[in-house]
């Protein structure tokens, strides 16, 4: 079923909210006029350690903080195109050319208990959309970990060693992997899943978020 149908008929049982601040809005609209006017396009140059590029959507800040907490709950049915669709024209837009996408994972108790992995539902928006392949199986998160926001640098690069690993290498050897994530802060968790990507084969990483926090100071990609 082409994509508009399936929205439109979507819409006529559930119709489509802005996931920021809830207003009705048109089946192919992301967000309400007033909610886009106040979105900021991430446009600033940031990298993450061992991959081979970054691309964010948005500047995650109080104007699309509401869309990401949407996502993470489940309980709007627009969130994952809202924040999915945009990341994946500026995927088309930046031209990086990979075989596969790859979601971050989250740790089965942490996935069992919200019953979903947001990562997932953004990263099947940009595959549909750009024709690729997504392998939500690829990757498991052996262990909880702190969050990294509120660790320092040095603790954030232990909370994370060995914390992925590749169950199914034969779906990244020899191929460029884009790693998916919702929102990326310090970089560190898409640097950590990079370096296993790479030991199991992958030719090239590119790491992309719909979110990426501001830039405040110098990146070092930590």
């Amino acid at each position: 079923m082409d994509i508009s149908l399936k929205q439109k008929i979507l819409h006529l049982f559930f119709p489509t909210r802005c996931p920021v601040c809830g207003e009705f809005i048109s089946y192919d609209e992301l967000f309400c006029a007033e909610c886009s006017g106040k979105l900021a396009r991430f446009t600033g140059d940031f990298t993450v350690k061992g991959a081979d590029g970054f691309t964010a959507a948005f500047v995650y800040d109080e104007n699309i903080s509401p869309a990401v907490i949407q996502l993470k709950r489940g309980v709007c049915g627009n969130a994952d195109r809202a924040l999915g669709l945009p990341l994946a024209a500026k995927l088309r837009e930046n031209g990086a050319a990979v075989g596969i996408i790859v979601p971050v994972p989250m740790h089965r108790s942490a996935r069992r208990e919200r019953g979903f992995n947001q990562a997932e539902l953004i990263a099947a928006v940009i595959g549909k959309e750009l024709s690729i392949p997504v392998a939500a199986d690829c990757a498991v998160k052996l262990r909880k970990t702190a969050a990294q926001k509120e660790l320092d640098r040095v603790h954030r690069m232990n909370n994370l060693r060995n914390a992925f690993r590749i169950v199914r290498p034969e779906l990244v050897r020899g191929k460029s992997v884009l790693i998916v994530d919702d929102v990326c802060t310090t970089g560190s968790t898409l640097a950590e899943l990079a370096a296993v990507m790479r030991k199991s084969g992958a030719i090239s990483v590119y790491c992309a978020a719909s979110c990426k926090t501001p830039l405040t100071k110098p990146n070092k990609a930590d």
